[in-house]
């Protein structure tokens, strides 16, 4: 965090940092961290214990770009999580913890977890 940071970005980094001291994947529970930028919406299955990413989705992904038009950023966001739980399932992985990387749990982030255990994801 240099002196140029955005006091808002500096906020969510404080937060990210406080939740990644409890938030920890292992290989039989993985850590699926979603990160949201102005446009698009990224999740990932992640194994702390090797730093492998198991299984990823975002709005830039192939897979995305194949399904029908999805209306708004929150309707993607489900998506995106749906998409990612699939590929979690398609490699064994049935349950995850949830890391919302220092945002707060409402709009496209609660999408995402919410797409995920439609999905049959368990957190």
């Amino acid at each position: 965090m240099g002196s140029k940071t955005n006091p808002s970005v500096a906020a969510r980094l404080k937060r990210k940092r406080r939740i990644r001291t409890k938030v920890h994947g292992t290989p039989e529970r993985p850590r699926l961290t979603v990160y949201k930028s102005l446009k698009h919406i990224y999740a990932q299955i992640i194994d702390d214990t090797t730093g492998m990413t198991m299984a990823a989705a975002s709005t830039l992904s192939p897979e995305f770009k194949a399904l029908d038009a999805v209306k708004g950023k929150v309707g993607a966001a489900e998506k995106v999580g749906e998409l990612v739980a699939k590929k979690a399932l398609e490699k064994g992985i049935t349950k995850v913890v949830f890391d919302r990387n220092g945002f707060i749990y409402h709009g496209r982030i609660r999408a995402v977890a919410d797409g995920a255990r439609a999905a049959g994801l368990e957190f």
